[in-house]
């Protein structure tokens, strides 16, 4: 099964939820709660649906990615360690291709709801000074678990990778991508070929 679409559906199962389980509010735990707000960010996009195009949905799910996920480690680790050695210009050129990309696959992804439900799956996890809030797509014929790895970086819980079928993790699958760009072309060539899938998605 090609990477890009595991990933795809990854993203895609996270969104398509219009149903947030009570769970969340009961549990009282911080990253718990982190995942109730980008869940309700998402069911807007999913309620502005292809009327709003896929440039409308980015300005609506686009804070709610920024302010959940911490982009700027994601990207580090993403690129591994060739980023230490990279220019504060490049490293910031990338972090934002990184950023319009990831906002870019939400909004082109969650556009039309079918009646799935995202429901917490168990207790919260505590993984070292890490936390993984699981969860369960079901609905429609789907059953799909999805768990999000969160740590405080001392603004609060933010989303640091995510898992599809409990054990792909999106960013690891992006550091595989990546690595014959950065070997062939570094930074520019990683921060070029970001933009070009971003603008393709945006479409």
């Amino acid at each position: 099964m090609p990477k890009t679409y595991l990933i795809r559906l990854a993203l895609a199962s996270a969104a398509a939820s219009a149903l947030v389980s009570a769970a969340y509010a009961q549990s009282g735990d911080p990253a718990a709660t982190r995942i109730e707000s980008f869940d309700a960010a998402l069911i807007k996009t999913l309620q502005a649906g292809k009327a709003a195009g896929v440039q409308g949905r980015a300005k609506v799910i686009g804070p709610a990615v920024e302010s959940t996920f911490d982009l700027p480690a994601m990207v580090r680790f993403a690129v591994g360690p060739s980023w230490t050695t990279m220019a504060p210009d490049d490293q910031a050129a990338l972090q934002k291709a990184f950023s319009r990309f990831t906002i870019a696959n939400y909004a082109k992804n969650f556009d039309n709801y079918n009646g799935q439900k995202l429901e917490l799956d168990g207790d919260v996890q505590t993984r070292g000074v890490d936390k993984l809030v699981k969860t369960k797509l079901t609905g429609g014929g789907a059953n799909v678990p999805l768990a999000y790895r969160m740590r405080d970086n001392g603004s609060g819980w933010k989303i640091i990778d995510v898992y599809y079928n409990g054990a792909i993790s999106q960013l690891t699958t992006q550091r595989s991508d990546f690595a014959s760009t950065l070997g062939n072309g570094g930074a520019k060539a990683l921060v070029a070929k970001l933009d070009a899938q971003t603008d393709k998605l945006l479409k």
